[in-house]
């Protein structure tokens, strides 16, 4: 059943990439590079997410800009808000971790 909500989320992210990669970079923006990679953290960072039991994967979200990472969505107690921040840190490529988890 985790791999089949992994596999969920892989294809559902690509589907959502796809579109974006042709987009071109400004300031502002990613280059297509940076996109793919950010998109490779999200990825990884909900896998992991998902491979954690003691988490709700789904009341989760995560954007990846630059290689900082933010959490945002709900979570069931402060341990949980923490241990979602120490998954997500523990990924390659991250560099910031922004925890906007809500406490319900």
């Amino acid at each position: 059943m985790k791999t089949s909500r992994l596999m969920a989320a892989l294809v559902l992210t690509g589907l959502l990439a796809g579109p974006m990669a042709a987009c071109s970079s400004t300031p502002t923006s990613q280059s297509t590079g940076e996109y793919i990679d950010d998109a490779t953290i999200s990825n990884k960072v909900r896998a992991q997410l998902i491979g954690d039991s003691e988490l709700n994967v789904f009341q989760i979200d995560v954007e990846t800009f630059k290689g900082v990472v933010q959490l945002s969505g709900f979570v069931n107690s402060a341990t949980a808000k923490e241990r979602a921040a120490r998954v997500a840190a523990g990924v390659q490529g991250v560099k910031e971790i922004r925890n906007n988890l809500i406490v319900k």
